[in-house]
């Protein structure tokens, strides 16, 4: 990619996954996917927002949230719903589970072979599994 458009690897991206690279998602995805820890980070949509604001990208709360849920459905993000309200948002879009911590609220890969289960119920009728996420809750003695 040409040293002159520094965005040119992220409007590919984009681009590639259905999206219209506008200002706010290539302002947004660059704090996702660049910053250190890019490609394995669990953010909030909060903390998002904090970190645009931070790095002066003027954008709403209710576009990082709607970003943040466009990435997800273009397969550029998976969504982790801790407990009803909390969701984190995942880079690492790689067969996974977590570990959620509590305490601090935060989570851990457990790569995906490393959680083994013998059998599932059958899916209801006119529907299939499409993913399985595994997260164990854990918390401080």
């Amino acid at each position: 990619m040409s040293k002159d458009r520094p965005y040119s690897a992220l409007v590919h991206r984009l681009k590639t996954a259905g999206l219209r690279p506008t200002r706010q998602r290539l302002a947004l995805a660059k704090l996702l996917f660049e910053s250190p820890g890019g490609d394995d980070r669990h953010i909030t949509a909060e903390q998002l927002h904090a970190e645009a604001l931070g790095e002066s990208v003027r954008v709403s709360l209710a576009t990082v949230y709607n970003s943040l849920h466009q990435f997800t459905e273009a397969g550029l993000l998976r969504e982790v719903v801790v407990e009803p309200g909390r969701s984190y948002f995942d880079t690492n879009v790689s067969d996974h589970h977590h570990f959620y911590f509590e305490d601090s609220g935060e989570l851990q890969d457990i790569p995906g072979e490393h959680v083994q289960m013998e059998s599932l119920p059958a899916a209801p009728a006119g529907t299939r599994v499409a993913r399985v996420d595994v997260i164990i809750r854990l918390s401080g003695d």
